[in-house]
């Protein structure tokens, strides 16, 4: 498994909770996470949301189990449809292994903003189900990812190909799920870890919130063949080859490379729902202050016990990305935080590799929503209404940063870290 994509694999997986070692776990927590069913799972979940405002287990469980099914919700829109995935770092809410569908429905443009729209409020959810939990709350709950998972084929059942470690192990050979048994992956999670799911949720609505911001449709009647190529999108009978020729990567067949430049081309939206963007925004900034809260978390600890995240005091190979957190990766992190909260905010700016004494305020870019163009955001003409003059980070103060995340680079410790 490739460090890369274990940890762009982690950008789904849900902190599911088992077993306390302080108190006795609710038992429709292990109902929800061990259930072979969606029926199962489902009538669990409304049990522990029941017992979430009184019970902090109970909501930290919940809210896990909310960002599961919305997870679940993506997935199933998507396999409805006849997904295939892109393989693409470039779409990450597009990279989730969704099993073929041989009879896939017709798919429309108002469909797939209710995909994404029932997507977006599920993880709302889970976010305040999680946000619920007492920030002294006293958890521990341990699971093996080999024994939860989604939904994936809406059959109803959730079997072992689709659970968490088969989803991780298919996203890190960048294809479908392996027919091999995949490694046990246990972790025991506590109060810290429920900061990094809450602050992945944020991360993930503003994605959602972006897309929803603006009017698509030009893109999705142009280029969506590519992602749903028998769901009857209007050029599917003049662009889409034979399933022979297709392939499977983004960029592994002239017709699949043809379809992602004309996706780039698509990409000049008009501002549909201003307040979306400007939501966007907020959810990165709440996303920056639970990073925060997590490695305030984290480093109290004074266990070692099966991290998910540990701090420099807890030595040892994650299994998972198979590195070690050491102090100036920490702070390294914390600097970025600040550097990320500045660019939000408006008071640092960024730079443009062909503008010179000015730089983008990107609080006026999600507050002040104009159409977005990709190419034209790129080469410079869509950004000149967001030009100023100020502080404008270079490229010394990051590299000073990534220099502290060593041979393992800066992406890879950010996917993790959140």
């Amino acid at each position: 498994m490739t460090r890369i994509a274990s940890l762009l694999a982690s950008a789904f997986i849900v902190l599911a909770p088992l077993s306390s070692a302080h108190a006795a776990m609710p038992e429709a927590a292990t109902a929800l996470f061990e259930a072979k069913t969606v029926a199962t799972r489902d009538t669990a979940l409304s049990t522990l949301e029941a017992a979430a405002p009184k019970d902090p287990a109970s909501a930290y469980a919940a809210g896990a189990g909310e960002f599961f099914t919305a997870l679940e919700l993506l997935a199933k829109g998507l396999h409805r449809h006849g997904f295939e995935s892109p393989q693409s770092f470039m779409l990450p809410l597009m990279r989730l292994p969704v099993p073929d569908n041989p009879n896939p429905e017709p798919l429309t443009y108002e469909q797939f903003r209710a995909i994404l729209v029932a997507f977006r409020d599920r993880l709302e959810k889970s976010a305040a189900t999680l946000g619920s939990v007492p920030a002294d709350a006293d958890i521990g709950m341990v699971i093996d990812l080999t024994h939860v998972g989604i939904d994936l084929n809406e059959d109803g059942a959730i079997t072992p190909d689709e659970s968490m470690a088969a989803i991780i192990a298919a996203l890190s050979r960048g294809g479908s799920v392996p027919d091999d048994a995949t490694p046990a992956l246990t972790f025991r999670f506590d109060r810290a870890d429920g900061f990094w799911l809450q602050g992945y949720s944020e991360f993930l609505m503003a994605q959602a919130d972006f897309w929803l911001a603006h009017d698509f449709r030009s893109t999705f009647d142009g280029s969506f063949h590519m992602l749903f190529p028998r769901a009857k999108l209007p050029l599917q009978d003049i662009l889409v080859p034979p399933s022979s020729d297709m392939g499977s990567s983004i960029f592994s067949s002239e017709w699949r490379i043809a379809d992602f430049i004309s996706l780039v081309h698509l990409v000049n939206w008009p501002v549909a729902e201003p307040e979306r963007r400007q939501a966007a925004r907020r959810h990165l900034l709440e996303m920056i202050r639970l990073s925060r809260e997590d490695w305030k978390a984290i480093r109290a600890e004074t266990d070692n016990d099966r991290e998910w995240l540990p701090g420099p005091q807890q030595k040892g190979e994650n299994p998972l990305t198979g590195l070690e957190v050491g102090e100036e990766q920490v702070q390294a992190w914390l600097a970025t935080l600040t550097m990320a909260e500045d660019l939000l905010e408006g008071r640092l700016l960024l730079p443009h590799f062909r503008i010179t004494g000015k730089g983008i305020n990107m609080k006026r870019f999600f507050d002040e929503p104009k159409p977005f163009d990709l190419v034209l955001s790129i080469t410079g003409p869509a950004i000149a209404p967001y030009l100023e003059s100020g502080t404008i980070l270079t490229s010394d103060d990051f590299d000073q940063i990534q220099r502290q995340f060593g041979g393992s680079g800066f992406l890879t410790f950010a996917l993790w870290f959140n």
